[in-house]
């Protein structure tokens, strides 16, 4: 029975069983049955391209509303870099994080800051000895759960410290104890202010066995509309931020590798690129390089499915928020030559063998040479009209009995040709 509990969810009554989706989900988790798409959860990893290309939107991701947790004491919201490039004209982070407290929010983290320090201690275990390179960036949700499925062997690249958002809820939380010591732990509220499906899925199932500290993920759109009045006020805002040019950087592709502050690193964004790059590393086909920053959406962060904005426009409003700050406001004593326990984590994606056919190998051997007679058959356009992505995955199915009364299209297409064609010569 699947425990992982995801974010994407389909709307039945909106879906027209159209395979959109079907054949732009990058693990093959969807099909068409019924005359609807089914997502099947052990594939899924939540990366929000069937949202993104659904044309009827009845892909959705699901978290939680501001106002239905209003009864924590003391609210504390942890806001995405990625926030920051959707207001257009912003000059100063600053009237963004006063708004955050206008709408009710007590206090504010930003993650750009826990970035900043990631990136110091990641900066620290690369110099590290025994390492396994290149070093592969565990800030996207996306791309260590695609490594739980289908790359088992990079599973020791993955960089093992947790990302700025658990950082962030971490220090926010011990922050609003040192201040507040009357209130308990069920007093505090940390709310991550997400711009994608797939931190949503990382915080209601952790990292490994390891439980996420953040307490409620809200929509960065849903935030976005409710910043848009507060803002207009004309006040100064106080001048909070606690960020600099790096930890902003985080939101867009290459924001993270430009903060390890070398040349020795790649990095990729969009999901089929990401597995690109994945492929190149587990067969050895890659240069030596130390780091490997992958985004699953197009243009990092900015392009997550949970954003308001176009990722290129974003970006580009990022690069003019920037222009005003210091590089940096967390920078890392050069003496310091060793990393936190509190910042590493032991626990790693498990291997989920999504392709395995059987549990014993006779019979995984037996089902893949009926597959591939089976394949034969078949026309080999992958035009997706039986419900699966590929012909392949519709062998499969068969071979699975997950096939239900699918069929292929074209082939009985070209059967009730040769029925007529009889006839007619009868």
């Amino acid at each position: 029975m699947n425990s992982y509990k995801h974010s994407v969810v389909l709307d039945v009554d909106k879906c027209t069983g159209c395979t959109t989706c079907v054949r732009h989900c990058p693990t093959e988790a969807i099909r068409i049955i019924g005359g609807h798409a089914e997502i099947n959860t052990d594939r899924c990893i939540d990366c929000g391209e069937c949202i993104r290309v659904c044309p009827h939107k009845a892909k959705k991701a699901m978290c939680s509303k501001f106002e239905h947790y209003l009864h924590y004491k003391w609210k504390i919201a942890l806001p995405a870099p990625a926030l920051f490039g959707q207001f257009d004209g912003l000059d100063d982070v600053d009237s963004v994080l006063q708004g955050l407290r206008d709408i009710g929010f007590d206090d504010v983290y930003e993650v750009a800051k826990a970035a900043e320090i990631v990136s110091g201690y990641t900066r620290v275990f690369l110099k590290s000895e025994g390492i396994k390179k290149p070093v592969i960036s565990s800030a996207c949700p996306v791309i260590s759960r695609l490594i739980s499925l289908r790359f088992p062997y990079l599973k020791d690249n993955i960089l093992p410290l947790l990302p700025p958002m658990e950082i962030a809820a971490l220090e926010a939380k011990k922050r609003a104890k040192q201040q507040h010591p009357e209130f308990s732990d069920e007093d505090i509220g940390v709310f991550f202010i997400s711009p994608c499906a797939a931190k949503v899925s990382y915080i209601r199932n952790g990292y490994g066995d390891y439980k996420s500290n953040v307490d409620v993920v809200v929509s960065l759109s849903d935030i976005y509309f409710l910043l848009l009045g507060a803002m207009k006020k004309n006040v100064t805002p106080q001048v909070t931020s606690e960020a600099g040019m790096i930890g902003i950087g985080w939101a867009s592709s290459g924001g993270e590798s430009s903060a390890i502050l070398n040349d020795s690193y790649l990095f990729a964004d969009g999901i089929e690129n990401c597995i690109q790059v994945l492929d190149s590393i587990e067969n050895g086909n890659i240069p030596q390089i130390e780091f490997v920053e992958l985004n699953a959406c197009i243009g990092g962060c900015v392009g997550g499915v949970m954003t308001i904005e176009n990722p290129f426009i974003a970006k580009t409003r990022l690069q003019t928020v920037r222009r005003y700050m210091p590089v940096s406001k967390n920078f890392l004593s050069s003496d310091i030559n060793f990393v936190p326990d509190s910042f590493i984590t032991d626990s790693l994606p498990n291997y989920v063998p999504i392709s395995r056919l059987s549990d014993s190998l006779a019979e995984s051997m037996r089902m893949m040479a009926k597959i591939q007679d089976l394949r034969k058959t078949l026309p080999g356009i992958d035009c997706g009209a039986c419900g699966a992505p590929t012909c392949r995955a519709f062998a499969e199915d068969i071979v699975r009995g997950l096939s239900n009364d699918r069929k292929c299209v074209v082939l009985e297409h070209e059967k009730n040709e040769e029925c007529e064609a009889d006839k007619n010569d009868g």
